[in-house]
């Protein structure tokens, strides 16, 4: 009791580096007015704390407009054998003070009328050691450049696992290269480069050049069998294959699953696509974006009948091309990991986001969302780095806030959270194809369900968005932006999520 309080009198004391929860609003029609803010904000009296200085100079990069209205917590975590990862952990009391306006024109010094002291949270207790997943080899086939953008998402992932990366690369997209249809080999030097460049950071990755040039697609794709099996050791047990987009959060997890099952046995391990249209027009097969893994018994049998695949097949889809294989030569069936996720539905993804699930993998994170422009899961997941498996976990405050960690803080004006069934995954995306006759009415609930109607932004839900996130000193700040509408200012809410300080070593330093 005496090392806590002593950590929460220094916290506060030495202004500790904030996390930046900084929501934005994505258009003016959500209409997250300020207004909103007096549902869950705190009274405020200068007798509660004292004055602490603050120096937020990293909001300088994130281009807001000043004035703001701005708040900040550090939280210190506690993992523990005794914590649970729940669907909602429920708290008392608010996680933020009340909102100050403060304009960073002039200087990046802030004196801080409200200072809340730091907020203890326990959190499951990670695996202990180094991950050993070399009994597995991911395979994946793309562009050059395309494979140097997925850098900062492999990085979150693959370093220091042991697991050996193979790239089938090519120069650009499919467009054919001449009459022959051959198509743009990727420069070898540069291929070259960029593997030293991987391997310099810790990813066991080799860049390949197609083993034909006259492959197209989906045939790159699958030829993907050929090379893991043939780069296979003894130790080997699992192949699979993923998109240049396929995130893993937690190779602990994802080798957990895998554990599951004997790879001496035929199995062929992926998801169905959360759009049920998709599963009706393509069938029963792992959909590539959610990671797809072959037993190494039955990449043997794939291997063995390569080349009758590959000139019997005639679809323009890889995964497509695996499953028809499989078929023709095995009994085999997939298993399907209701975690691993292809994502085939569009626009708005809060609500998968939100759920207080954990996916085992993610994909089309690039691109989507309100405005268009993707999540930054290789900033959202940096959490991960303090507290594990707690990327995504839900806390509830008081009786209308939920952090969802890495992804927003959402407060629900009137009725608050109670009125909500958290079990329930919220249906913000758009409505996906429907199937005729189909009882799957909203096209998820094979994936995805149970489900529920979607919140009007503005009316029922504010929402506040990670904008960005930055490793600073052993500590991860998070930023979230929310534009002000109606004249009201912008708004920032600032987090620092550290481990607590070694008794000798006192305090991270700013």
């Amino acid at each position: 009791m005496l090392l806590r309080t002593a950590i929460t009198t220094l916290v506060c004391l030495l202004s500790l580096t904030s996390i930046v929860f900084v929501a934005r609003l994505y258009g003016r029609d959500n209409g997250n007015s300020n207004n909103s803010l007096a549902t869950w904000v705190p009274s405020f009296s200068t007798q509660d704390v004292q004055p602490c200085l603050d120096n937020p100079d990293w909001l300088l990069s994130l281009d807001l407009t000043y004035p703001i209205n701005y708040a900040r917590r550090d939280i210190i975590v506690n993992p523990t054998s005794d914590a649970k990862r729940l669907s909602v952990t429920k708290l008392p009391g608010s996680l933020f003070p009340r909102f100050q306006t403060i304009d960073l024109t002039d200087t990046t010094k802030v004196q801080l009328k409200d200072c809340k002291d730091p907020l203890f949270l326990d959190v499951p207790e990670s695996p202990k050691g180094p991950v050993n997943a070399s009994h597995v080899i991911f395979g994946i086939s793309t562009t050059l450049s395309r494979l140097d953008d997925s850098i900062p998402s492999l990085l979150r992932w693959l370093p220091g696992t042991h697991a050996k990366l193979f790239v089938i690369a090519i120069k650009n997209d499919d467009v054919p290269e001449d009459s022959k249809n051959r198509y743009h080999s990727a420069d070898t030097k540069a291929m070259s480069k960029l593997q030293s460049r991987m391997r310099a950071l810790d990813m066991d990755v080799t860049i390949v050049h197609p083993l034909s040039k006259h492959d197209w697609f989906s045939q790159r794709y699958f030829s993907l069998v050929r090379v893991m099996y043939e780069h296979r050791q003894s130790s080997t047990q699992w192949i699979s294959l993923i998109d240049d987009d396929t995130f893993f959060l937690s190779i602990p997890s994802l080798l957990k699953m895998l554990a599951r099952f004997d790879p001496q046995q035929q199995f062929y391990v992926g998801a169905l696509s959360e759009d049920w249209w998709s599963v009706s027009r393509y069938g029963m097969m792992g959909f590539g974006g959610a990671g797809v893994f072959l037993s190494i018994t039955l990449a043997g049998i794939i291997n063995s009948k390569y080349d009758e695949c590959q000139e019997r097949s005639h679809t323009s889809a890889g995964d497509i091309r695996l499953r028809e294989c499989i078929s023709w030569y095995t009994r085999t069936k997939l298993t399907n990991i209701i975690d691993l996720h292809q994502i085939d539905i569009h626009n708005d993804l809060s609500g998968i986001y939100e759920s207080g699930r954990l996916p085992l993998s993610l994909h089309h994170w690039k691109g989507g969302g309100p405005d268009n422009k993707g999540y930054p899961l290789h900033m959202m997941h940096l959490v991960a780095d303090i507290c594990g498996d707690c990327f995504l976990q839900r806390w509830q405050f008081g009786n209308d806030m939920l952090l969802t960690n890495g992804f927003s803080v959402a407060t629900y004006p009137g009725a608050g959270v109670k009125a909500l069934d958290l079990d329930m995954m919220e249906e913000t995306w758009d409505h996906p194809s429907v199937v005729p006759e189909s009882v799957n009415t909203n096209g998820v609930d094979h994936s995805l369900g149970p489900t529920r109607p979607k919140l009007e932004l503005g009316k029922d839900k504010i929402q506040y968005r990670l904008l960005h996130s930055a490793l600073v000193n052993g500590t991860v700040r998070q930023s979230y932006f929310k534009a002000g509408v109606d004249g009201d200012h912008d708004t920032v809410l600032d987090l620092v999520w550290m481990h607590p300080p070694e008794p000798t070593s006192g305090l991270p330093q700013r």
